[in-house]
């Protein structure tokens, strides 16, 4: 299905500042769709991948954050409202690109959130909150997503974002980081299944990044600065960073690239993570103190 008429080959497309001409662009004639895709990694993601080409479609739980997004990044871009923890939200995910755009090339499943607690105060239903979303989202989403790409017998490619914390424990964060583990683990079980039908499936493994996930945590000064002593690179990361990785991910320049996680995060994972609980427990004393 022809995305663009021949017209639109000699047109100019506008990102930022940057003007480049459609025949270069490396996702041109690409569908493209990203969960999470109202905020953060999820919206940094789709915004490169439109302003290389592509046809994009937002899945987000949040509708009117989806809705304004997309009227943000234009007319190469939809959305659909996707509660991506059960099995009826992937496969609506999946009806509403495939009437859309006609068919799928590239998925990008970066739905996601977290908990801070310690584990002998977080509740069952915290924990199934994060698994739920982080990693029962991640397989039903690539579930839908495979299905879809095996009937268009066409190949494809999948992308899962995991996390540092997928190697790297973190105090209080015992549900995400767990289910961010299972993300890279399923992600080299699926890169096996789906090889013979020409289906690579990767994952980015991030850092902390500047996104609202991250923002309660960034937005303290002190715990701001024990993060930044603990990045080699010596900064915080941007959702543009991760939108870098994603796009050779998905490039025909990662041909035989599959079944790994990339992490993209400043030589973070070769330091450690905040002892978050205790730095809170800090400042909480020092306010009551005060």
């Amino acid at each position: 299905m022809m995305l663009y008429d021949d017209l639109a080959l000699e047109t100019q497309f506008e990102y930022g500042s940057d003007r480049r001409d459609m025949r270069d662009m490396k996702l041109q004639d690409k569908v493209a769709i990203v969960t999470g895709g109202a905020s953060g990694i999820g919206f940094g993601i789709a915004r490169r991948f439109i302003a290389e080409g592509a046809q994009v479609m937002l899945a987000d739980v949040n509708a009117a954050g989806a809705e304004e997004r997309a009227g943000e990044l234009g007319d190469h871009c939809a959305w659909t409202q996707a509660d991506l923890s059960g099995e009826a939200g992937a496969e609506s995910m999946l009806r509403a690109i495939v009437e859309r755009f006609g068919r799928l090339d590239i998925a990008i499943n970066a739905a996601g959130i977290g908990t801070l607690a310690p584990i002998v105060n977080q509740t069952a239903e915290q924990w199934d909150a994060v698994v739920g979303l982080n990693l029962r989202g991640v397989f039903l989403s690539t579930k839908h997503e495979a299905r879809q790409l095996i009937a268009q017998g066409e190949g494809g490619v999948i992308v899962n974002i995991a996390s540092i914390n997928a190697r790297q424990p973190s105090e209080g964060m015992s549900a995400y980081c767990c289910s961010k583990a299972g993300v890279e683990m399923f992600t080299q079980v699926a890169a096996m299944e789906l090889a013979e039908h020409g289906i690579r499936v990767t994952a980015i493994g991030p850092g902390i990044v500047d996104t609202p996930l991250a923002a309660p945590l960034v937005a303290i000064d002190a715990i701001r600065e024990e993060f930044l002593e603990n990045i080699p690179a010596g900064r915080i990361g941007t959702p543009d960073d991760i939108a870098s990785a994603a796009l050779f991910l998905v490039s025909d320049e990662a041909a035989w690239v599959s079944g790994t996680t990339l992490f993209v995060d400043g030589a973070e994972l070769t330091k450690r993570y905040p002892q978050l609980l205790h730095r809170f427990a800090e400042l909480a004393q020092g306010e009551s103190q005060g």
